[in-house]
C-alpha cells in the first residue's frame, strides 16, 4: 500500500525564540547538549537493536519535535528517547520488544557513566519495571503532545536525487560525506526547523566544501535554485550541523532523568 506524504510540521518562530525548557530555567547550552545526547542514545540503541536507519532517524526527529512542546525539566531524555524509538519501530514496521529496548538503553547508559556492564539488566527487577513504565508512558506523551502528527519525511532520497542532478552521484566520497552530515543533523534541531530539501542542500554543500569541489554559482543560475531552496536557509542548517563538532558532551555527568535535572539546576 502506498504511503501518503505529508509535510513535516516545523517549529514556530515563538517556539524557536524561547523554548519551553528555557522558560523553565534550562540554559541554551544545556538544552543543546541534552538534545544532542538524547539523539545519540537513540542512534546507539537502534544500532544495537539492529533497527533500520529510517526507524532510528524517525525516532530522533520525534524526539526533537517533542522538546519544542515540552520541557526537559518535566521529561528526561532517556524516557522520551525510549518512547520515541519504541513508537518509531512501530511506524516503520520494525517492531522491537520492550525488554530488549530497556536492556540496551540501560547498558549504554552504564557504559557511558563508567559503570559495570558485565551483568545485563534483570528483566524482572524493579529497575526494569520502572524503565518499561517510563517508555510506555513516554510513547503516549509523545503522541499526545504532538497531536498524533508523527509523520516524518527524511531528506536522504532527496539528497541522492540532487546529487544525480548535479552529476555527482558517482562521487563516492561526496555521497558518503553528505549522508553522514544528514545523520549528524539528526542530533540538532534542523529537522524541526527546516524542510527536507533545505537539509539535503546543506549536507551536499558541506560535503563538497570538504572535498574542495566548487558547485555552479553563476548569478541567476546558482545550484540551490534548481531545488527551490533559499541560500540563507541551507547555510543556516549547515552551520547548525558544523556546530556539533565544536562541542564536547560530558556523557558522565549530563542529567538523563528529571530528578537529575533538578539537582543540576541547583548547582
Amino acid at each position: 500500500m502506498s504511503r501518503v506524504l505529508l509535510n513535516n510540521p516545523l517549529a514556530s518562530l515563538e517556539q524557536l525564540e524561547v523554548t519551553v525548557s528555557r522558560k523553565d530555567g534550562i540554559s541554551e547550552e544545556l538544552e543543546e547538549d541534552l538534545r544532542n545526547y538524547g539523539a545519540e542514545l537513540i542512534e546507539s540503541a537502534g544500532i544495537l537493536l539492529k533497527l533500520p536507519q529510517v526507524a532510528m532517524a524517525t525516532a530522533q526527529v520525534l524526539f526533537q519535535r517533542f522538546f519544542f512542546m515540552s520541557s526537559l525539566k518535566e521529561f528526561g531524555i532517556v524516557e522520551i528517547g525510549m518512547g520515541a524509538l519504541f513508537l518509531a519501530s512501530k511506524l516503520e514496521e520494525s517492531f522491537v520488544r520492550m525488554t530488549h529496548l530497556i536492556t540496551v538503553y540501560d547498558m549504554i547508559i552504564r557504559r557511558n557513566r563508567k559503570q559495570p556492564t558485565k551483568i545485563p539488566l534483570d528483566a524482572f527487577s524493579q529497575k526494569a519495571y520502572q524503565l518499561k513504565n517510563m517508555a510506555i508512558a513516554a510513547e503516549m506523551q509523545i503522541l499526545r503532545k504532538l497531536g498524533f502528527h508523527v509523520q516524518v519525511q527524511l531528506p536522504y532520497n532527496l539528497m541522492i536525487n540532487y546529487l544525480r542532478i548535479l552529476g555527482l552521484e558517482d562521487h563516492d566520497q561526496i555521497t558518503r560525506r553528505a549522508w553522514n552530515y544528514l545523520n549528524d543533523g539528526l542530533r540538532t534541531t534542523i529537522y524541526v526547523t527546516h524542510e527536507p530539501p533545505t537539509i539535503a542542500c546543506a549536507a551536499i554543500w558541506l560535503a563538497c566544501r570538504d572535498e574542495q569541489l566548487k558547485l555552479p554559482c553563476h548569478l541567476g543560475h546558482e545550484w540551490w535554485l534548481l531545488f527551490d531552496v533559499d541560500y540563507v536557509n541551507f547555510k543556516n542548517a549547515a552551520a547548525h550541523i558544523r556546530r556539533l563538532y565544536y562541542r564536547t558532551l560530558d556523557r558522565l555527568e549530563l542529567p538523563l532523568y528529571t530528578k537529575e535535572i533538578d539537582r543540576w539546576l541547583l548547582k
